[in-house]
């Protein structure tokens, strides 16, 4: 019998930051083959969920519970997170000078797996995944994220993605900065990685991505709680018109969400 339980499962989350509180009751779930956006407005919470859900220290869980598999992580460092199956894209992906991606990558499998990979099976993986990837060897020999443009770096967070193989993938503002031919490239290796066997939560401010990437499932996150879900068309209409038609049935003015909240990363 097919397992049916969710892979991840995100139980009335309240998150501070330095005792601001950001989360004020996400409660989310997601089963391995769907694909979740979540949307919403500067100063939402996007960000402190991501952050939130891979164990980042400067974000407190002050109530609820976070499980991945049927088990709390809570308690689990980011590292112990990742090896039990939960993958991060981050917005803004950091230069390594000096490394390049071939021992970068090679070092994050070892880390995943517990045990050093033989050399010519991470070789074998990796050409595979570059291959699907529809990317130049020559870009295994370079530093990571040195010089790389904004479409390159995130597709290096996609062939991550592709050589970890997660199980749980949470893409943080994966389209952020991209001009619409690097957009549509991006988009594509996250379909090509997207089945039965991974569950995506696709965090983003705009319905751009979400034109070739089709999530089953759209959330907007408005003053850290979930206000409302639906299908593909939800996404079709906040780029229509906006979120200030969900922020005025919320009594919200516009010019109010883009007050204090905006100080903090969402």
């Amino acid at each position: 019998m097919a397992d049916t339980s969710p892979i991840l499962e995100i139980r009335d989350l309240h998150v501070a930051v330095e005792g601001k509180p950001i989360l004020k009751g996400v409660s989310l779930t997601i089963h391995k083959g769907e694909v979740h956006a979540l949307m919403g407005p500067n100063g939402s919470g996007k960000s402190t969920l991501s952050n939130t859900l891979m164990g980042h220290p400067n974000y407190t869980v002050t109530n609820g519970d976070i499980l991945f598999k049927g088990e709390s992580i809570l308690e689990l460092s980011p590292d112990e997170r990742a090896r039990r199956g939960l993958f991060l894209a981050f917005q803004y992906p950091v230069a390594i000078s000096g490394v390049s991606v071939v021992n970068f990558l090679r070092t994050a499998l070892k880390s995943i797996r517990g045990e050093e990979v033989p050399v010519r099976e991470f070789r074998k993986l990796l050409k595979e995944k570059m291959a699907l990837l529809g990317m130049d060897d020559s870009f295994a020999g370079r530093y990571v994220n040195d010089g790389f443009s904004g479409g390159e770096k995130k597709r290096h967070e996609i062939l991550q993605m592709a050589m970890l193989q997660p199980e749980m993938a949470i893409l943080d503002e994966t389209d952020s900065g991209l001009d619409i031919d690097a957009l549509r490239t991006v988009a594509e290796g996250i379909n090509k990685l997207t089945g039965p066997n991974l569950g995506v939560l696709l965090i983003t401010h705009y319905q751009r991505i979400l034109n070739y990437v089709r999530p089953h499932y759209v959330h907007v996150l408005v003053d850290g709680r979930i206000v409302k879900s639906g299908g593909s068309e939800l996404a079709e209409k906040l780029e229509a018109q906006g979120y200030d038609w969900i922020l005025r049935e919320l009594g919200i003015r516009a010019e109010e969400n883009k007050g204090d909240r905006e100080e903090v990363l969402v």
